[in-house]
């Protein structure tokens, strides 16, 4: 019985900690490595719109995928991350009361990684991507 046990706690523990750990990927852009993760401590995944429109939107998955929608509104899908170190700590530059990360993103027929700007403003409680498409998140490590 006490194998039994044994048995069932490291299964346990084997499973909570392969599921706690980041989902790092490596990409080259222009002959250098780069990393990504689309886990960075703030909810990224959604939906991007353009402030007081409709469409173009971009949605972007948890699971690093998603899809951008041009200005003519034609809708490509994308797989995307945050560049992050190997380890999957995020890259950025700290502002005043904001944060900006690179955002990678790549078209599903392509190989060819392209970058963009993604910051997060922080008094706002607004997630700005490639400039333009903005989505309002909820800040739950704040209470």
């Amino acid at each position: 019985m006490k194998s039994f046990y044994l048995l069932l706690s490291t299964l346990c523990f084997v499973s909570t900690t392969s599921y706690s750990q980041l989902h790092v990927d490596q990409i080259t852009y222009n002959g250098r490595d780069h990393f990504i993760t689309t886990t960075i401590g703030y909810p990224v995944p959604g939906t991007f719109v353009t402030t007081g429109q409709k469409e173009p939107i971009t949605v972007l998955n948890p699971d690093g995928t998603g899809v951008i929608q041009s200005n003519d509104l034609t809708k490509t899908k994308i797989n995307w991350g945050i560049e992050c170190t190997d380890e999957g700590v995020p890259v950025f530059k700290e502002g005043f009361n904001s944060a900006s990360y690179t955002f990678w993103y790549r078209l599903n027929d392509s190989l060819d990684w392209t970058y963009s700007q993604f910051s997060i403003h922080f008094a706002k409680k607004k997630m700005f991507l490639m400039g333009e498409r903005v989505k309002e998140y909820v800040d739950y490590s704040v209470q």
